[in-house]
C-alpha cells in the first residue's frame, strides 16, 4: 500500500515537519525566514545561500523530511526516487528580479538567470542527493490532491518506488510549501486525495 511516511509544512512564519511545530520566524531577525530555518535546523550546504527563495524553500523542505525519514534515502536505487512538484506562480518572483537585473543594473544577471524555470529546484534536490529518477513541476492554479495520485500511477509504471511530491509556492507576499513522502508499506496514512488535503493545512487555522 501506498502511504505517506512523512510531511513538512512550511509557511511566513513558522515550520511543522509530520504536523509539529520545529521553528518560528524571529521577527526582530534582520535574516531572511529560510535563512534562519537553516541556521536553526543546523544545516550544512554553502549553496544554499546562491539560491533563489523556490529553491531554498524545496532545499529546507526536503532536508527536514529526510531528518525525520533516517535511512529513507538509503533504501532505494538512485533511479527509484521520483519528484514531482507544483505550484501557481511559477518563478515569477525570481523572474522580476532578473528583468530588474538589466532595466536598472545596466546588464542581466547570469546568477539569477539560472532560476528563472520553477523546475530548477528539482535539478538542486537531485544533485544534492544522486537522485537520477523521474521528475515533474507542473505550474496549476491550485494544490490538487488528485494530479498527485494519477501522476504516481505513470511514476510506477516507469520504475519508481518512492515519491517526493509537494506543493511549493512562494511569492513576494506569502508562502505556502507542503512537500510529503510516499512509499510503500503495509501500514500508515494512505496516500490519498483526503489525506493530501488534510495535511497540507496541517497547524493552519483551516485545519
Amino acid at each position: 500500500m501506498k502511504v505517506i511516511t512523512a510531511y513538512c509544512n512550511l509557511r511566513a512564519d513558522e515550520c511543522l515537519v509530520n504536523g509539529e511545530v520545529i521553528a518560528r520566524r524571529d521577527s526582530s531577525s534582520e535574516d531572511s525566514w529560510f535563512k534562519q530555518l537553516y541556521r536553526q535546523q543546523e544545516l550544512v550546504y554553502p549553496k544554499f545561500y546562491k539560491m533563489d527563495a523556490l529553491s531554498q524553500a524545496g532545499y529546507l523542505a526536503s532536508e527536514l523530511i529526510k531528518r525525520a525519514n533516517p535511512g529513507f534515502p538509503e533504501a532505494y536505487a538512485d533511479d527509484e526516487i521520483a519528484m514531482v512538484f507544483a505550484n501557481a506562480s511559477s518563478s515569477a518572483v525570481t523572474d522580476r528580479r532578473f528583468i530588474q537585473s538589466y532595466e536598472h543594473g545596466g546588464s542581466p544577471s547570469p546568477s539569477l538567470f539560472v532560476y528563472t524555470l520553477p523546475n530548477i529546484v528539482l535539478g538542486e534536490i537531485a544533485i544534492l542527493n544522486k537522485w537520477y529518477g523521474e521528475n515533474l513541476f507542473a505550474v496549476l492554479p491550485k494544490f490538487t490532491p488528485g494530479f498527485y495520485l494519477d501522476y504516481n500511477q505513470i511514476l510506477l509504471a516507469s520504475g519508481s518506488r518512492a515519491l517526493l511530491g509537494g506543493w511549493l509556492e512562494v511569492t513576494a507576499d506569502s508562502t505556502d510549501v507542503f512537500l510529503f513522502l510516499v512509499e510503500e508499506q503495509e501500514s500508515g496514512m494512505e496516500f490519498s486525495s483526503e489525506n493530501l488535503l488534510h495535511l497540507s493545512q496541517a497547524g493552519s487555522v483551516a485545519a
